[in-house]
């Protein structure tokens, strides 16, 4: 029994030595934190609104306790604030480590307004000092004056123009009669739920190297390098009220949206080159009014990129594309309502015509909501389908069963619907119905004489589009 004793007795000892040992402070110069990040960037931001939050973690990479003496921002500016190990203020002294653990920092800004409209680069440094030795995270934020606009009502013909960003709160609305103009580069940011309603007109002025923008107001990652221009859900929608008149968007980017871009009844509106994509309900909804798109891309909604009820619609080289993240997709990527007696919602409103030329349909899930059109004022003519197929009265000189081989690569967060060299939709457009609107793609290539199906005629590459 004392044998047994004195066993149990060292394998107790034993077991505790290792405690006591990693709870000795390690004192060394050589003993440092390592860090997740040498340079915290905290993205594009608009002055004078704190930022979202920013984390980076710090490591004990060593077999003890590690103490940093002293943990600092250095500038004093106030601009920057930190909260370490669960603490927050500006210095923090003898925060320890365990061995082989780490804590989080978490910084956040508020930049003050610059006086100019040129993004400025804010800068301060996070001192973190062990053992008499000094190491460094740069913080880095990129920071632009913005102008705010809060429930807003354009009450007279305006123009905005690029100078500044616009940060729109709540709504934004052009009363009867009046036109808002858009000057090509203008970038309108909308704050959760906000809304853009159009009573009147809107004229955007965008361009290929200029394009107008109209989005969310996170300009930051939402993980990682994940844009928040991959999300949608971050302001409600663009509606064009019934009857509103006179619309023409040009090279118009409307994405992160709730509820998409609304063409209410009567209401016209004519887009050229333009992306409508990233919606949590569709990326574009027609109803009953008059909608034509040349050069467009509709893409990622998680209810399809278009719903047309009634009306009429004209495509031409346009690019219907649906690989939602966020979602199981709820319904085909186009989808018909009102365009028959069998589809009859008994609103008393004319049946749909629609025409769709030099057109993709291809993307996750079905393509179209429908696929006898016999009888209808619906036409597809020379348009490249996911869906196995015949041509018919409504589907002309089709191409059925194709992969269009877009450089979208989802798994990969990469939405890009330009066609790859070896696309079986490259030059195999016909000449004769591309439209005078669609002579030019979104980059400003022309399309003919040998047009692309879609809406790209520029080659894609590896990066961004």
């Amino acid at each position: 029994m004392k044998t047994l004793f004195l066993l149990f007795l060292t394998l107790i000892v034993l077991a505790l030595m290792p405690s006591c040992i990693e709870d000795s402070i390690d004192t060394s110069p050589s003993s440092q934190p390592e860090f997740s990040v040498d340079t915290l960037k905290m993205g594009v931001i608009f002055t004078d609104q704190p930022t979202p939050t920013h984390r980076f973690l710090v490591y004990n990479r060593h077999d003890k306790v590690m103490s940093i003496s002293n943990i600092s921002l250095r500038s004093g500016q106030k601009i920057f604030r930190m909260n370490a190990d669960g603490f927050s203020g500006e210095t923090f002294q003898n925060i320890e480590i365990r061995p082989n653990d780490s804590i989080f920092v978490f910084v956040e800004a508020t930049v003050p307004p610059s006086g100019t409209p040129a993004l400025t680069p804010t800068t301060d440094y996070i001192d973190f000092t062990t053992n008499g030795v000094t190491r460094s995270i740069l913080l880095l934020a990129e920071a632009q004056d913005v102008e705010r606009r809060h429930g807003l009502v354009i009450t007279e013909d305006s123009r905005w123009d690029a100078t500044y960003p616009y940060q729109i709160f709540d709504s934004l609305v052009v009363d009867h009669g009046v036109t808002l103009t858009l000057s090509e580069g203008t970038a309108l940011h909308f704050h959760d739920k906000a809304y853009m309603r159009i009573y009147g007109s809107l004229v955007t002025e965008g361009t290929p190297q200029n394009p107008v923008n109209l989005s969310g107001d996170r300009t930051d990652n939402v993980v990682g390098d994940i844009s928040f221009d991959l999300m949608a859900s971050q302001w409600d929608r663009l509606e064009f009220a019934p009857e509103s008149k006179g619309n023409r968007l040009s090279h118009t980017v409307i994405r992160n949206t709730s509820n998409g871009v609304i063409a209410d009844s009567l209401s016209q509106v004519t887009f050229l080159n333009c992306r409508l994509r990233n919606s949590a309900d569709y990326s574009l909804v027609s109803r009953y009014a008059d909608v034509s798109l040349y050069g467009c891309e509709l893409a990622e909604a998680s209810n399809g990129v278009l719903a047309i009820m009634g009306g009429k619609l004209t495509a031409n080289h346009c690019t219907f594309a649906n690989y939602y993240l966020f979602s199981g997709l709820r319904g085909a990527s186009v989808q018909f309502f009102h365009f028959s007696p069998d589809s009859d919602n008994e609103s008393g409103m004319p049946y749909l015509t629609a025409d769709f030329a030099n057109s993709i349909f291809y993307g996750n899930g079905t393509d179209l909501s429908e696929g006898d059109f016999t009888g209808t004022d619906i036409y597809f003519n020379r348009c490249l389908f996911k869906s196995a197929g015949n041509d018919d009265d409504n589907f002309i000189n089709s191409i059925w069963d194709t992969d269009p081989l877009y450089y979208t690569v989802r798994n990969d967060y990469y939405f890009d619907y330009r066609l790859q060299p070896d696309s079986p939709a490259r030059g195999v457009a016909d000449p004769t119905l591309t439209a005078t609107e669609a002579a030019y793609d979104f980059y400003g290539t022309p399309r003919l004489p040998y047009p692309h199906l879609g809406a790209y005629q520029t080659d894609g590459d590896a990066g961004n589009n």
